[in-house]
């Protein structure tokens, strides 16, 4: 299972799961997530996926620098 970690509020991380936002306990969730981050399931713990992370970030600085582009 794979999802996009949206935020992180005092006791629980929302990640958006197919489009859908849910509330993941902090025990659930790997000490080194963040905000933006690409997570994947495993073994019943969120953990970053950073070759997924990474692709996702220079995918949005594209659109952003397409969009701001003169």
């Amino acid at each position: 299972m794979r999802g996009i970690v949206d935020r992180i509020e005092e006791n629980y991380f929302v990640i958006e799961i197919d489009g859908v936002n849910h509330d993941i306990p902090r025990l659930q969730v790997s000490d080194h997530v963040k905000e933006g981050d690409t997570v994947e399931l495993e073994d019943g713990i969120w953990v970053t996926n950073r070759k997924l992370t990474e692709e996702r970030a220079q995918s949005i600085h594209k659109l952003m620098k397409d969009v701001w582009e003169d």
